[in-house]
């Protein structure tokens, strides 16, 4: 589990900034510009986790919301490992 523990040493850094203005507007802007990111060349879709990761701290619903996505991140992805190894 290497993502989780990245995303556990993400979480762990910004629980120690002492501004929750920061991180949530942050957050809020990465999850806007990650949704836009289809359209606009230079934003990614890796954005939206990163903002979820950035409210999590402050907001349970988004700390709901990252765990039921990287839940199915971890589960998409092994399904596919073992699709192509066999």
């Amino acid at each position: 589990m290497e993502l989780r523990r990245k995303i556990d040493q993400m979480l762990a850094y910004f629980k120690s900034h002492p501004s929750s203005l920061v991180r949530a507007s942050v957050g809020v802007s990465l999850v806007i510009a990650g949704v836009l990111g289809p359209f606009l060349p230079v934003l990614g879709l890796w954005m939206v986790p990163m903002g979820l990761v950035l409210l999590s701290v402050d907001f349970p619903v988004a700390r709901r919301l990252s765990a039921y996505l990287l839940n199915c991140w971890v589960s998409v992805k092994g399904l596919w490992r073992g699709k192509n190894s066999g």
